[in-house]
């Protein structure tokens, strides 16, 4: 104990509070602020990936779920298209039936196909091309 009658670690306290309070100047002052800043952008960063993780196994888990549920009732679909070719095989031969089949679901799918490769085209990144022309229009203009 001191003469005074307060502890040592009152006095720590008391040299610890004065060394926060004292005088500090304005680049220790900005740099403590950017340095704040920074680590809350940090922090931020690291809570969105997190985030992202977090999400991104959820949305793993529910694309596993859709493969499976689509894969089933694509053999669904395939029996019942079976099923439709057997009923009509009681009414025609077993391979007209499978013709009449083939060219009811070939014509559909080739159209279908046909229309997709025409609307098919290699994506151009338009906006970016005009952003690129009007930066380097108002460069030449400020270099003249």
């Amino acid at each position: 104990m001191e003469e005074t009658g307060r502890s040592a670690g009152s006095a720590l306290g008391d040299y610890a509070y004065k060394a926060n309070t004292r005088e500090r100047s304005m680049s220790e002052v900005l740099k403590d602020i950017f340095g704040n800043v920074q680590e809350m952008v940090r922090s931020e960063i690291r809570l969105a990936r997190a985030e992202i993780r977090e999400e991104t196994g959820k949305a793993a888990d529910s694309v596993k779920l859709l493969a499976i549920g689509a894969g089933l009732a694509l053999f669904a679909a395939s029996f019942f298209l079976v099923s439709v070719m057997l009923i009509l095989a009681l009414v025609l031969p077993t391979w007209a039936a499978s013709l009449a089949m083939a060219v009811v679901l070939g014509i559909p799918g080739f159209m279908l196909i046909s229309s997709g490769r025409k609307h098919l085209k290699i994506p151009t990144p338009q906006k970016t091309i005009d952003n690129v022309k009007e930066n380097v229009e108002w460069m030449k203009n400020q270099t003249k």
